[in-house]
């Protein structure tokens, strides 16, 4: 088969990490098929050292524009290819003589986001996106929740749609980090007291103003019984000036001194955070996966995480679930894992080899076999 797997949008850390995780699977595992992967020249060196079977086909124009949507419809036609693996969510109708086959995350823009935006845009958006899912030859999602959504707002029959699960990047595969990192993150970032982390985008449905409510309500109770009274909250993610409602939260809650917002890290540092954290807090109001708690369970970390969206799938029960609505059920649970030390060796277990059920290994074989009969399909008709 001759694959192409469009690369164009992996300038957002969540689907860049989806993307250099399959493409290099593929490498590993595949060396009969040829795949060609499209997107701007830059995107390339992210993906590293691939086998000869890869190729790459730059695309010129920048990737938002019309200019580009139209230039890689030129190459998907010119490439002769079997098959387009298309690994995001898409609403410009892709019109190609091979078969393509889409991957769906979350549908957050449809069902979260879409409560603030234009009502006619929101539509024609809906409208469009729904003509390419059901164009789609098949549909991975990345959990059994996200297909259940896709299935229901898109009107798209189950038949159609794959479970193919996300897994760890390989970073958070190589083990504990050592005290002499430890030691260094120490001492770049100031990080000299117990802590309690959250990592991810600082967005609305994120609930990161609950986590620091939450913390606040916390570091009262802690108070009383006189543990951990140096404790913080640090917070990993956007820069917290592009999110002022944040800011203003941890200044209603009192907690100017004891809230850290560190911004982006790089994924080997951000592996030690996990690592030195007392416990992970992860109360999002939806997740079409959400790997950060699988993550912290990868490095030992207890996690507090919510009961809704694909997270129970997703944490098994390996995590403490929470109400994410309800700031006291939050910190109630933080409270009890902090100090529960047979609880918290439970967790560190359970969490370890909750984090172990998934792999890419697994998921692209899966992904190979859909390949497989979607060209298969398309030749006999």
């Amino acid at each position: 088969m001759r694959i192409a797997v469009d690369i164009r949008r992996m300038y957002e850390f969540g689907l860049a990490t989806y993307v250099r995780n399959v493409v290099r699977t593929l490498g590993r595992i595949d060396t009969i098929n040829e795949y060609i992967l499209v997107g701007s020249a830059a995107r390339f060196e992210k993906l590293g050292t691939l086998p000869e079977n890869f190729h790459f086909h730059p695309l010129q124009n920048p990737e938002a524009s019309f200019a580009n949507y139209l230039e890689m419809h030129r190459a998907m036609n010119a490439l002769e290819v079997d098959l387009i693996h298309v690994p995001h969510t898409f609403w410009r109708p892709l019109i190609t003589k091979a078969p393509f086959v889409l991957t769906v995350h979350d549908l957050l823009d449809y069902m979260y986001r879409a409560r603030t935006s234009n009502g006619m845009r929101r539509s024609i958006h809906s409208y469009m996106t729904r003509q390419v899912m059901h164009h789609a030859a098949r549909i991975f999602a990345v959990s059994k929740f996200t297909k259940r959504d896709v299935a229901r707002y898109f009107n798209v029959s189950p038949d159609k749609i794959e479970v193919v699960y996300n897994a760890l990047d390989e970073s958070f595969m190589r083990g504990h980090s050592t005290e002499a990192e430890q030691a260094m993150i120490r001492g770049r970032y100031q990080v000299d007291s117990p802590f309690l982390l959250y990592t991810g985008r600082i967005s609305p449905h994120k609930n990161v103003a609950r986590i620091i409510e939450a913390f606040s309500a916390l570091k009262a109770e802690l108070a009383k019984e006189g543990t951990y009274p140096d404790l913080k909250l640090i917070i990993i993610g956007d820069e917290v000036s592009k999110n002022p409602d944040i800011r203003r939260a941890v200044i209603r809650s009192g907690m100017q001194h004891e809230v850290r917002f560190l911004g982006y890290v790089s994924i080997d540092v951000l592996r030690i955070f996990f690592d030195m954290a007392k416990v992970f807090v992860f109360p999002s109001l939806y997740e079409g996966f959400g790997l950060p708690p699988l993550e912290a369970m990868a490095h030992g970390t207890p996690v507090v995480a919510s009961n809704t969206s694909a997270l129970p799938e997703v944490v098994g029960n390996a995590a403490m679930m929470v109400n994410p609505e309800n700031v006291f059920e939050i910190s109630r649970a933080l409270q009890r894992v902090l100090t529960d030390q047979s609880l918290r060796e439970r967790m560190k277990a359970a969490g370890l080899e909750q984090a172990q059920r998934f792999s890419w290994d697994t998921s692209v074989r899966r992904m190979l076999d859909v390949y497989e009969q979607v060209v298969a399909e398309h030749k006999r008709r």
